[in-house]
């Protein structure tokens, strides 16, 4: 029988394929990650209610931390229970409006949560080697304005990438071969010429991801220069601890990041080995992070044992 190339005007569905080459076993791979995804929902949560309510931790770094932790629910909210009815009850096909604003807010959340990281960055920084001046630089108002600028400047870039993406009609196929609407995954689908959509996802990923990340290696460079500075042992030790917490997460997230960044566009990578560990990456910070910020701060780990026990009694 002769092929037919099909062609597809203004797709109103797309399909998500979830994992291509694992579709037998997608059934069991949703479990760990419905259990990420709980950690991560109650961790951070549990961050939104503590912070708040306890006036010690009024302060930029849990501020920045509690914004953090709302970027992770809204993460989790916009992969999870799409990505879990494809594992589990085969319910693959999305409308392509919904796709796009899926794409929107998870792009849109990773932005977020590189701007906070390279904020809480910039705080170590400014805690670390101008401790007197903390108070008068990261005052209050200074705080919410780089929240306001982290989340507009999320908003406006990645809005570009949707936008560019209506302006395509003829598309060659609607089967994603992903588990969530992911950006060149989307617009690999085109038949018309794609140049301007890949040069504006670089630029997007360059001057988010690529700035925010050479700005934190500064800050953690300056930092250590002035921790190795300190006469006591103690105080370099104290320091050391203090970003040790923040050097896990910022590892953590960039080398999936950039790992995920590359590989969709250059890389020879199997697509499940690239679909799993972009799910990873976007799934797995949200559960680290409070566990690692809050183990790493005696008021919280304090707060939380509270918490429980008050819910035991």
């Amino acid at each position: 029988m002769a092929s037919i190339n099909m062609s597809y005007w203004n797709p109103r569905t797309v399909i998500l394929i979830g994992i291509p080459g694992l579709e037998h076993v997608q059934f069991w791979i949703g479990f760990p990650f419905f259990a990420v995804c709980l950690v991560a929902l109650l961790g951070n949560v549990i961050l939104l209610i503590i912070i708040p309510a306890e006036r010690s931790l009024h302060q930029p770094m849990y501020i920045f931390l509690a914004v953090l932790a709302a970027t992770d629910i809204g993460l989790c909210a916009a992969i999870v229970p799409k990505m879990l009815t494809i594992f589990w009850f085969q319910n693959c096909s999305m409308a392509f409006d919904a796709c796009l604003a899926q794409l929107f807010f998870i792009h849109t959340l990773q932005c977020m949560e590189s701007g906070i990281l390279l904020a809480m960055a910039f705080d170590r920084y400014v805690a670390i080697c101008d401790p007197l001046r903390h108070a008068s630089i990261l005052t209050p108002s200074i705080v919410g304005r780089i929240i306001v600028v982290v989340a507009i400047r999320a908003i406006v870039l990645v809005g570009l990438l949707p936008c560019l993406i209506k302006r395509l009609h003829v598309f060659h196929s609607i089967h994603i071969a992903h588990s969530y609407c992911e950006h060149m995954a989307v617009v690999k689908l085109a038949a018309e010429d794609i140049l301007v959509n890949k040069i504006c996802g670089l630029f997007v990923g360059f001057t988010i991801l690529g700035f925010d990340m050479v700005f934190i290696l500064v800050s953690y460079v300056l930092i250590f220069q002035a921790v190795f500075r300190l006469p006591q042992k103690e105080a370099r030790l104290k320091a050391f601890n203090t970003c040790t917490a923040h050097i896990f997460v910022f590892l953590e997230f960039y080398i999936l990041a950039f790992f995920s960044f590359f590989s969709h566009r250059f890389g020879h990578v199997a697509p499940s080995t690239h679909i799993l560990l972009s799910t990873i990456y976007l799934l797995v910070p949200p559960a680290l992070n409070p566990i690692v910020y809050g183990v790493k701060n005696k008021v919280i780990c304090n707060r939380v044992a509270k918490l429980f026990l008050l819910s035991h009694e």
